[in-house]
């Protein structure tokens, strides 16, 4: 259950992407980030969101935004994913859950009938100095960049 609120500094993070890339929150000091958590590269409804931001992905860069996508797939399925759907953006692989764990977005879900530990699809906004601003717990998966964009008008 995510536990950060709005207003929060978020945590810090370092992990890899699909290019073997290390990849800190630190890099994105002084920009927008958008930073969306995914529970299965591939996934029906993680390749729609994702597909919404590689389509709206110049006008989030104009409007000042990174997006930088985290899920607990290796660095092997990242790259797949971005290949497949030609996601212009980085995708972390978050093998080991810390950052996932860092902002609280495993948790328990159910699937028919079935309880297992996963991602709550989730998205932080988060300004130049690394405070959130902005938390999606349930994003608009064919309109997410829409309601990001809105948000901030």
């Amino acid at each position: 259950m995510v536990t950060l609120h709005e207003g929060d500094k978020a945590p810090v993070f370092t992990g890899k992407d699909q290019d073997g890339k290390k990849i800190s929150l630190a890099d994105y000091k002084g920009k927008k980030l958008i930073l969306y958590f995914y529970s299965e590269a591939g996934s029906p409804t993680c390749t729609i969101e994702s597909c919404n931001l590689r389509d709206n992905y110049s006008l989030l860069k104009k409007k000042g935004f990174e997006v930088l996508g985290i899920s607990p797939d290796d660095e092997n399925k990242q790259k797949k994913f971005e290949i497949k759907y030609k996601l212009p953006f980085p995708l972390i692989a978050d093998t080991e859950n810390k950052i996932t764990a860092a902002y609280g977005v495993r948790d328990m879900k159910k699937l028919f009938g079935r309880e297992y530990m996963g991602i709550l699809r989730t998205t932080f906004v988060i300004d130049e100095k690394g405070i959130i601003q902005k938390i999606f717990h349930k994003p608009k998966n064919k309109a997410h960049a829409q309601e990001i964009l809105k948000s901030f008008e």
